[in-house]
């Protein structure tokens, strides 16, 4: 098995999101860590060579390089979890996991720039981008209701997949940019299931109360 390399912001919820699939696949890797602030770090001559788009996380090994959190999670299942078990690769769930891994990606992207915007004074729309959060987290919790109703703890099929990884930082996270969790009760029981996955690690803004 190749070494695996996570170029890391540790305050970086996309970067997060392999850190906790790294710690549930009990993966070993070598991180290197990125000053992204104040530091811009990810812009470096070397990290560019790397990701031409400037983001973090970058995951390499002997083999190649890859960017961008689902993608990266996505390449981590199929090459260590032979069970399938967090991909699922019957038809209609792997569909539902790749849709919620867009949705993570696309939908949640505004809280990620909300709290870009509350913790390191990035520029954004702080009014527009938290009405957008708070949008994706609604379709989110009444998603989670309608789970729950038929009697199912996860986002997608019977146990935990890559939708409940990919998803879980930005409502977590989200106090960190004003948004309390009171409003989303069906989203806080998720995310207590999700705390107890076996391999779950967390990072700081993550409270422990759930």
């Amino acid at each position: 098995m190749s070494e695996i390399t996570l170029y890391d912001f540790e305050l970086d919820e996309n970067c997060y999101k392999v850190r906790l699939l790294l710690s549930v696949l009990g993966l070993s890797y070598r991180k290197v860590a990125v000053n992204v602030v104040p530091g811009r770090e990810h812009l470096a001559p070397a990290l560019m060579a790397l990701n031409p788009r400037g983001s973090l996380p970058i995951l390499a090994n002997s083999e190649f390089v890859l960017s961008e959190a689902e993608a990266i999670m996505t390449y981590l299942v199929r090459a260590y979890d032979n069970g399938n078990t967090w991909l699922p690769a019957e038809p209609k769930a792997h569909g539902l996991v790749a849709m919620w891994l867009q949705f993570a990606g696309r939908d949640l992207h505004a809280a990620f720039l909300a709290r870009r915007l509350a913790m390191f004074d990035a520029s954004g729309d702080e009014v527009a981008l938290g009405f957008a959060a708070r949008s994706a987290f609604r379709l989110m919790e009444d998603h989670m209701t309608a789970r729950e109703f038929d009697r199912a703890a996860w986002f997608v099929g019977d146990n935990p997949s890559l939708a409940d990884l990919a998803l879980f930082p930005a409502i977590a996270l989200s106090r960190d940019f004003g948004i309390e969790h009171e409003a989303y009760p069906a989203l806080r029981r998720w995310m207590r299931r999700v705390r107890a996955i076996p391999g779950f690690v967390t990072m700081p803004g993550i409270p422990d109360y759930y």
